[in-house]
């Protein structure tokens, strides 16, 4: 008996068709490159730090922007398979564990990027709620691995702590930008932002 035909995967896209062309393990890339184009946090040699970084599409594109000469570090709950640069490390763990080893080395970054997002219950407020609370533990890890100056990019859904969390943002990086990259999905609550030029204690 023939099978029946497989159902197209509802959540492909013009984006989802381009990374598998373009050999990024995810979608997700187009909006860092969009936010790369529009205010340029990465620069050839930074160390840079993904937080939540599997399937490694940012992990990919973040190290052809620092170069050979950079060093990119990523950590994430699940495992990341795909191929990546030897300047790319990759750390499986749970950024949230206190007994974390990851965090107790003393290394600072130039840049920290998060595209942390929890896994949806449809309750928007509980999504909302998770999302805020993932944005803060990238956000404390900013404060402690970012140099001087460093810059912040975090993905957060849009609800009732955004603001919260913009004004803690804000008191920690000279200048804000708010974001939403055009490659988001348009039902997506997602937004990004980005802090750049770090306070230290002294400046704050």
């Amino acid at each position: 008996m023939k099978r029946p035909a497989s159902k197209k995967n509802r959540w492909e896209d013009h984006y989802t068709r381009k990374a598998k062309k373009d050999k990024y393990p995810a979608r997700s890339v187009y909006k860092l490159q969009e936010i790369q184009k529009k205010f340029r946090v990465i620069k050839k040699n930074d160390s840079v730090l993904d937080l939540g970084c599997a399937p490694g599409s940012w992990l990919i594109y973040v190290a052809e922007l620092t170069g050979r000469t950079g060093s990119v570090a990523g950590i994430d709950l699940e495992p990341v398979i795909c191929n990546l640069p030897a300047h790319v490390t990759v750390h499986t763990a749970d950024m949230l564990a206190e007994n974390n080893s990851f965090f107790n080395e003393k290394k600072q970054f130039n840049v920290v990027l998060s595209d942390m997002a929890p896994s949806t219950a449809g309750n928007k407020h509980l999504d909302n709620t998770r999302s805020f609370n993932l944005a803060m533990a990238a956000l404390e890890c900013a404060q402690k691995r970012l140099k001087p100056g460093g810059t912040f990019v975090c993905k957060i859904f849009q609800g009732e702590d955004f603001n919260f969390f913009l004004n803690l943002v804000r008191k920690n990086f000279h200048k804000i930008n708010i974001f939403k990259p055009q490659s988001s999905r348009k039902a997506s609550r997602e937004i990004y932002i980005i802090g750049s030029d770090f306070l230290t204690k002294k400046d704050l």
